[in-house]
């Protein structure tokens, strides 16, 4: 019982490594679909922090109710309606940047409220002082309160990031071959699911581990009272 216990251990062992450059293929591709939606978050989440801070409420009213909506509706739900509704109407896009977009626009939605919440934490008297010396909104937000919200947002933005990290292998539902969807189609040939699907669950820990690291020691070297723009 012993003997084919280390058999099966070792045939797993070397099940395992005969899969992994396969996996590294959607390993790839999550990591390029995690870091473009992130991308695409942070601006577009900048965009609807500031639209919905305007002084005219016909901006920020439709702002406000427009976050509340992409935030209130599932992910899978806008995935399907980009792949599967756009189309329709004539928009075609590949499923890769369809699951980009989809990651981005829903996560614009919570780091809009993260930025939000940053701006909003900056002293009143910063807000005052640059009334007074008669600068723009526009150079307000660029070299006064922005730098100082930085530091503030960094730890929230960092958890979205790893959210958004495991919310990828949603992306498989549009036809992105990504690695969760790889492991599925290794263990639909070969019959064998334990494996993959571990193994795929321990690299998204240890990815998962590594933002969370990587996030941390840029929330220590940035500056408590602002980084300086140039």
């Amino acid at each position: 019982m012993m003997y084919g216990f280390h058999w099966d251990l070792a045939n797993s062992f070397a099940f395992a490594l005969s899969i992994l450059p396969i996996l590294g293929i959607g390993l790839v591709v999550t990591i390029k679909a995690t870091i473009l939606g992130f991308i695409v978050a942070l601006v577009v989440g900048l965009v609807l922090a500031l639209l919905r801070r305007s002084r005219s409420r016909l901006v920020a009213w439709p702002t406000a109710a427009l976050i509340e909506f992409i935030r209130d509706t599932p992910l899978l739900v806008q995935l399907y309606f980009l792949y599967f509704v756009l189309p329709n109407y004539g928009v075609v896009l590949p499923a890769f940047l369809t699951g980009t977009i989809a990651l981005g626009i829903q996560y614009s939605a919570y780091t809009s409220e993260v930025y939000r919440a940053g701006l909003e934490a900056v002293a009143r008297g910063q807000w005052e002082a640059s009334a007074a010396l008669n600068l723009s909104r526009a150079r307000v937000y660029r070299d006064i309160v922005i730098p100082q919200a930085i530091p503030r947002i960094v730890p929230a933005l960092g958890n979205y990031l790893v959210s958004m990290l495991k919310d990828t292998p949603l992306l498989a539902t549009v036809t992105v071959v990504e690695m969760l969807n790889l492991a599925q189609t290794i263990g639909d040939r070969t019959f064998r699911y334990l494996v993959p699907l571990s193994l795929v669950g321990l690299i998204f820990l240890l990815l998962s581990l590594l933002c969370t690291y990587g996030i941390r020691r840029v929330e220590a070297a940035m500056p408590k009272t602002g980084i300086q723009m140039r």
